[in-house]
């Protein structure tokens, strides 16, 4: 029971009785939380969607929501295989059914074999389940070139999110001046700003060069860390490595994109195998906690919440206390924890599923790398727009000009100039995307984020739209 004390107030002098829970009196941290991704905007167009149901006329007709890396919800199919073993797992009577594949039914198998009951609906061990992380570690020593991986080291969780906030609470501590600090990249994922909010740790930005598309400056960390006190290529982590060693930094890799890498002559370099064959004396002692997801990548399933973290190099008594944090929430998702399992153990090519297991994950990625060139030439043509390549992920953040006489009418109304235009575009196309005030952006710039992922017979004229509605704009504050 929580108990507050305090004077009594007027309401119950009055004879009324006053919440116990107010603004005044709530989690200060927790109302200093900030989530662009799903904020004021997208509750706008909530409400635009359902006055369209009550038949309200707009200048549109659908809300398209490029707001969020939601891939089924804008109208990506699931992987057949993925959905057909789970599907064997929700319901085991299916395993008699002939409409299912041989090698389905024995993934099914085996994975029911180690759930409490035989049944998805049964907790987990808190680190999830250990055949899981034996797969997930034989899955990181496959994409590493054999570097070994220990499956005690990694852990399940219900997202790559919730592991990097099980992280960060273990990292924030101190007080005062002696206060947590942590770098985060600028533009970045509002998840780290919200987490950091919410435990009252320091965040210290630093900033990606747009003008080389997004890249990391180590000298940039460093102006950071003194003030304070889009990683692309394998020297650049390289680079940042020596930088957490030197300066003594615990270091968090977000590597939920590693299977989005679209651009000529880019690839995948994971911290952990840069980290490893850069040898004594970083491989054996720099810190290190890299996250992986099934929501994003060809799988794009989100709403199974499920993810992995492995660390390196963690204290052992802390591990410990690690264990002790997840514990507390029980377990992750079962469901998702098996989802994942068919992630890092694909169908073998000798299994009946195999052949259509890779011609929809590549036509997917496919589709992708198309969206992605699409996203860079549309918006480049347009005057006042500039869009750097989408080398990866399912996002652009293209930076957008914008007049002196709006950036006024903005501040006017208390809003970010780069909030006003989003605002007006979704009332006025049903465009939904996110201001890049709410990722972070280098001052008198302005930015909007959105995805690539709608169809692409959606995506050229959303495209369009949006790049006739900033001309249009342009011209009513010029």
């Amino acid at each position: 029971m929580a108990l507050r004390a305090g004077n009594q107030s007027q309401a119950t002098r009055n004879g009324l009785k006053e919440k116990v829970l107010t603004l005044d009196t709530m989690n200060p941290c927790v109302q200093r939380v900030e989530y662009a991704v799903r904020g004021p905007i997208v509750l706008r167009a909530l409400e635009l969607e359902q006055e369209l149901r009550q038949g309200v006329k707009k200048p549109f007709t659908e809300v398209i929501r490029a707001n969020i890396g939601d891939a089924q919800a804008m109208g990506q199919k699931p992987i057949t295989f993925l959905r057909q073993v789970l599907a064997l797992c929700v319901n085991p009577d299916l395993l008699s059914s002939p409409n299912f594949p041989d090698d389905a039914k024995k993934r099914a198998e085996r994975i029911l074999q180690v759930c409490g009951g035989h049944s998805l609906g049964a907790y987990s061990i808190s680190s999830g389940i250990q055949l899981i992380r034996e797969d997930v570690a034989r899955y990181i020593e496959r994409r590493d070139g054999g570097i070994p991986a220990d499956p005690n080291n990694i852990f399940l969780s219900t997202g790559a999110s919730d592991a990097i906030v099980t992280v960060l609470k273990l990292l924030v501590s101190g007080e005062g001046p002696t206060r947590t600090g942590v770098l985060i990249p600028i533009p970045q994922y509002p998840l780290y700003s919200a987490a950091l909010a919410e435990l009252d740790a320091v965040q210290v930005d630093y900033y990606l060069d747009e003008e080389r598309i997004w890249a990391l400056d180590v000298a940039e960390l460093r102006r950071s860390v003194r003030q304070a006190r889009q990683v692309q290529t394998r020297e650049c982590i390289e680079a940042v490595i020596r930088f957490a060693f030197e300066e003594r930094l615990f270091l968090l890799a977000d590597e939920v994109y590693q299977d989005n890498v679209y651009a000529e002559g880019s690839q995948f370099h994971s911290f952990k195998k840069v980290l490893t064959e850069m040898g004594p004396p970083y491989a054996g002692q720099q810190e290190l906690a890299s996250f992986h997801s099934a929501s994003k990548g060809y799988m794009g399933e989100c709403g199974f919440r499920a993810g992995y973290v492995e660390v390196v190099n963690m204290d052992a008594a802390v591990q410990q206390q690690m264990v002790k944090l997840m514990s507390v929430r029980l377990c992750p998702p079962v469901p998702g924890q098996a989802l994942l399992d068919l992630v890092v153990s694909p169908p073998a090519p000798s299994d009946p599923s195999f052949a259509q297991f890779q011609a929809e994950k590549q036509a997917v990625l496919a589709e992708l790398a198309a969206k992605a060139k699409l996203t860079e030439q549309v918006f480049n043509e347009a005057p006042g727009i500039r869009c750097n390549p989408v080398q990866g992920a399912m996002y652009s953040f293209p930076r957008v000009q914008l007049p002196p006489r709006a950036v006024q009418r903005a501040q006017e109304l208390g809003l970010a100039p780069d909030m006003f235009f989003c605002l007006r575009l979704l009332e006025e196309t049903g465009i939904c995307v996110v201001p890049g005030s709410g990722f972070g952006q280098q001052e008198g710039t302005y930015h909007f984020r959105m995805t690539i992922l709608p169809p692409m017979e959606k995506l050229r004229p959303l495209l369009e739209k949006l790049s006739g509605f900033h001309a249009k704009f342009t011209r009513e504050y010029s």
